[in-house]
């Protein structure tokens, strides 16, 4: 089992996760398993210290070292995960100067012991030929450097060429990073530099490097001579340099692996524009590598680009190292090497992983995070102890459901006895009239005692409260005690006062089925209602309607423009012109399609066609009943 050394500019550390494979779990530690990787390094994270989260940092069987933007949010970052369970650095630091300092220390890198700082550090000489202060170029978070005892690792995510006003910066970190890589190589370490570097370092490297030329009318050799892909290419093994080579730079050091893996290979990219949909027609540049010392070549059997893994603009670029490796003439496997001495002997495991072996970069280390576990750890160190005396806690809550199931259970056997007797009391009252109309004096004189029964019912009111069920049960039958009666008790009392009531005289009429089942019947309350219509029903009819025809004329006013037909018979799509001039902002339809390989619109292929209409012009012969 060798180590394989995965980089990645993820455009915003959680990005990924909105694509597949990364979705389905969207967990760091699966996705580094998907990446089969030990090393992993990530550019651009694009986020702030105080942003950080536990599944970012708190990763189970990994650890982390970040350099994040001092001041820009959203900006820059760079983070590299190590494996717990292959391999483990011995040095961390954050920036190329040494003049930063870790985190809870007032003691910068450079200014620490010798065996506690990694070396290298640019000399004051070099520090002065860039025009940038060198804090200021490692405020940015663009590099973090591991020593293992086998290699140093550098990750950075180099400046881009957006414009001139960051050429100054750009060109000041390269040159502080260069010093630092020969420094590292000087004292005799072996370096390993991943990362995005933004340098296409051969035309073979860049679909826009002919074009480039064409539209400047440079050469390839002025292509390559400028000012960073010559700093770069200075350092490579077979890097093309024209001309005689600066001063200080004489020899090249770094080995391209993954072109020597694939010497020749065209269309090896792995980076696309994504504003023109760039990636299908594999239209890009290849930015990202993974380098080493050349004394290490050996050391690798295999590095490619992961061109069909999405989730950012970029896709990863691995290295990996074989299991045995050929040091100083003996052959020793790669887990001695990369771990603290004592930890494995010959690939064997001797001293387990643990929190001691934390370096003072260490993301588990960082205020909020320190003295923390993951929801993993924390659920395999609980005690028994301690789930005993939930297991009796929870007994002992679980006393008042009990005392409540008793309460309900006093009172629904009354409630069910009450119930009967409430429902018979209706036929008794209609079949005897005279008790019903000697009832009523009673139920006047009884008016009083209703009143007076008033403050006790609001005394009693808490209890009423506390055995809701009970109220609910009583409410079933008639009548609610000696004073007031419930609703249903007052319906079936008046029911029982009509049907004793004299009938008024009324004209004759001739019996028909229909009044002769009507008489002797008199219907409720509830069989009145059931015949009128329902004032909601009416309202909701009302407003559905009213709903229906105000989305029907919205939707009218603002439907989508019908697009015209590119030269494949698709729809085209609308873009909006960004570029400064007199059409900013005027809108066009183009074809759908992606660019080809070769960058450009073309007609008869299955890319991009050369469809181009003003969304103007084509609403003028819409109206006009052209297209």
């Amino acid at each position: 089992m060798g180590i394989r050394i995965t980089t990645w500019n993820v455009n915003g550390i959680r990005n990924p996760f909105g694509y597949q494979p990364w979705r389905d779990k969207r967990t760091f530690a699966a996705m580094f398993d998907l990446l089969e990787a030990d090393i992993v390094v990530f550019q651009e994270t694009k986020i702030q210290r105080k942003d950080l989260v536990d599944d970012m940092v708190l990763v189970d069987g990994w650890d982390n070292y970040w350099s994040l933007p001092k001041q820009k949010k959203g900006y820059s970052g760079v983070v590299i995960y190590t494996r717990n369970a292959t391999c483990a650095p011995i040095r961390a630091e954050e920036g190329i100067s040494g003049l930063l300092t870790a985190p809870n220390s007032s003691v910068s890198f450079r200014e620490l012991p010798d065996d506690q700082q990694i070396g290298g550090y640019p000399s004051l000489e070099q520090i002065s030929q860039s025009e940038i202060d060198p804090i200021t170029l490692d405020s940015e978070g663009r590099c973090v450097i591991l020593e293992f005892p086998a290699f140093v690792l550098i990750g950075t995510y180099c400046p881009a060429e957006r414009d001139e006003t960051r050429t100054s910066f750009r060109m000041s970190f390269l040159n502080m990073l260069d010093a630092r890589i020969r420094n590292l190589c000087a004292m005799g370490k072996r370096v390993v530099w991943a990362g995005d570097l933004n340098i296409s370092r051969a035309a073979i490297d860049a679909a826009t490097a002919e074009e480039i030329m064409r539209r400047r009318g440079i050469d390839q050799a002025a292509w390559i001579g400028s000012p960073a892909r010559r700093l770069f290419n200075q350092l490579l093994v077979g890097g093309q340099v024209h001309g005689e080579r600066d001063e200080g730079k004489e020899r090249p050091l770094m080995w391209d692996i993954t072109r020597g893996f694939h010497e020749g290979r065209r269309g090896m990219y792995t980076c696309w524009e994504t504003k023109v949909n760039a990636r299908p027609g594999n239209y890009g540049a290849r930015i990202d590598y993974v380098l080493c010392s050349q004394e290490m070549k050996d050391w690798f059997c295999q590095s490619d680009i992961q061109e069909g893994l999405m989730g950012s603009d970029h896709c990863p670029v691995y290295a990996v190292v074989k299991d045995r490796v050929e040091v100083e003439g003996d052959e020793k496997h790669i887990l001695d090497i990369v771990n603290p001495a004592g930890m494995f002997e010959n690939g064997q495991r001797k001293q387990e992983w643990s929190r001691q072996n934390l370096l003072p970069m260490s993301g588990k280390l960082i205020a909020q995070f320190d003295k923390r576990q993951n929801i993993r750890d924390m659920f395999k160190k609980r005690s028994n102890t301690e789930a005993v005396q939930e297991v009796k806690s929870s007994s002992r809550n679980s006393s008042t459901p009990v005392s409540t199931k008793r309460d309900l259970d006093s009172v629904l056997p009354r409630a069910k006895k009450s119930k009967p007797n409430a429902q018979e009391s209706t036929p008794n009252a209609q079949e005897s009239t005279p008790n019903a109309q000697e009832s009523t004096p009673n139920a006047q004189e009884s008016k009083p005692n209703a009143q007076e029964s008033k403050p006790n019912a609001q005394k009693s009111k808490p209890n009423t409260q506390k055995s809701k069920p009970n109220a609910q049960a009583v409410t079933n039958s008639a009548t609610t005690g000696r004073g007031q009666q419930s609703l249903k008790g007052f319906l079936t009392k008046s029911l029982s006062s009509a049907a004793t009531a004299p009938p008024r005289p009324e004209p004759p009429m001739d019996p028909s089925p229909a009044s002769a089942e009507a008489e002797g019947s008199i219907p409720s309350l509830s069989q009145i209602s059931d015949h009128l219509p329902d004032q909601a029903d009416i309202q909701s009819a009302h407003t559905a309607t009213s709903t229906a025809i105000s989305k029907n004329v919205w939707g009218q006013l603002f439907a989508k423009p019908i697009a015209p037909q590119c030269e494949h018979d698709e729809r085209c799509k609308m873009m909006v012109t960004k570029k400064k001039g007199e059409n900013c902002g005027r809108s066009f339809w183009m074809c759908a399609r992606p660019l080809g390989p070769t960058g450009q619109k073309e007609r008869g292929t299955q890319w991009r066609c050369q469809t181009f209409i003003w969304c103007s012009d084509w609403d003028a012969r819409a109206k006009g009943g052209e297209g």
